[in-house]
């Protein structure tokens, strides 16, 4: 059987091209003899030294995680793994995903100059798999600056850095390929950003960075044949990382609803004049939404000042929402506008987490 060969990544194509544009074609006349050493076309040669200089420049804020598990009861030997990670915050806070230290006995963490940590492991997620972890008395840590990955858009250009396969450090080059990409696998509320630069075992935790050097996700996981990689939003690192450190664990926001999309053939029953908002087809018993007020068939149309489109927007919304927190929900009821007031309750993670590929 004859393999088939995998399509040329995007940002090699665009590169290719910027230097079959550029670079004049040799005729054979005017071919030299000998083989000389050609200087790249300047457009080329400046978009080489300022993509080189950006991924040395963002080096020495990588770190390098190594885990070590105990044997497993069922009589496997003590067993170790790699992962990448970056620092946040000077006083030894560093960012890696939780799948790369879940089961962890020891961890320790190698900077670009060569100093080795052992680092605790303070706060995990496995929702959104995110985990921190701290070293104490490290001086000198090199903090990598944070973006917008809100202003990120399709098509921008973006390295995602690492330690694939246990190497000392890796970048690979490519493009937003999508926004919005809710996993079910992971965490259907976040939306991750999907990226065709390469994430390989051991990229897991790493930055994946803007041109402008900031850093804009974090490398999750990728699809089997690696063709396609997944960040969690730095946006909501931002918000989760305060959480971790001061209590380990992330409290995400609960309503307690069965939610779908508002269709056309809706309208009519609903007494609504447009598809739009998140049609609420039952109610928990005993959960937040009931007590507050909420009821099978109404339409949410926003919470507080937040207009809702569709359900992946009130999910966003309420995961991200402190628990406690006392929200204004909009609802059509009848066709009519109607206020309730609701109190975010606490998601409850299943048993068993979901498994990410990396």
């Amino acid at each position: 059987m004859s393999r088939s060969r995998r399509p040329l990544p995007l940002a090699l194509v665009l590169a290719l091209a910027l230097f079959l544009t550029a670079v004049p074609a040799l005729h054979a006349a005017d071919a030299p003899a000998t083989t000389a050493r050609r200087a790249a076309a300047p457009e080329l040669a400046r978009f080489n030294d300022l993509l080189a200089g950006l991924a040395e420049s963002l080096q020495p804020g990588l770190v390098h995680v190594r885990v070590r598990r105990a044997a497993s009861e069922e009589g496997d030997g003590e067993r170790r793994a790699t992962g990448s990670g970056f620092v946040i915050d000077g006083a030894g806070l560093i960012v890696t995903n939780a799948h790369v230290v879940e089961g962890a006995s020891a961890v320790q963490v190698r900077l670009h100059d060569g100093r080795r940590f052992n680092a605790r492991v303070i706060g995990r997620d496995n929702r959104v798999d995110l985990a921190l972890l701290k070293v104490d008395n490290a001086a000198n840590l090199v903090v990598l600056p944070l973006g917008d990955s809100n202003r990120l858009r399709v098509g921008e250009f973006v390295l995602a850095l690492g330690h694939p396969y246990g190497l000392e450090y890796s970048v690979s080059f490519g493009i937003v390929s999508r926004k919005g990409a809710p996993l079910t696998v992971a965490a259907p509320q976040v939306d991750f950003i999907q990226t065709d630069a390469v994430i390989n075992p051991g990229n897991s935790g790493g930055p994946l960075v803007n041109m402008a050097g900031e850093v804009v996700g974090v490398n999750s996981m990728a699809l089997r044949n690696g063709s396609i990689g997944f960040a969690i939003p730095i946006n909501l690192v931002r918000l989760l990382v305060p959480q971790l450190e001061a209590k380990g664990t992330v409290e995400w926001g609960w309503l307690g609803v069965s939610i779908t999309e508002v269709s056309d053939d809706d309208l009519d029953r609903l007494k609504l004049t447009e598809a739009r908002g998140v049609l609420v087809r039952s109610v928990l018993p005993g959960e937040p939404a009931e007590k507050g007020g909420v009821k099978a068939n109404d339409v949410i149309v926003a919470i507080d000042d937040a207009r809702l489109e569709g359900p992946r927007d009130l999910q966003r919304i309420v995961a991200s929402t402190p628990v406690g927190t006392k929200v204004r929900v909009v609802v059509m009821r009848d066709g009519k506008p109607t206020e309730v007031e609701v109190e975010i309750g606490r998601y409850k993670a299943p048993e068993t987490p979901p498994r990410i590929e990396r």
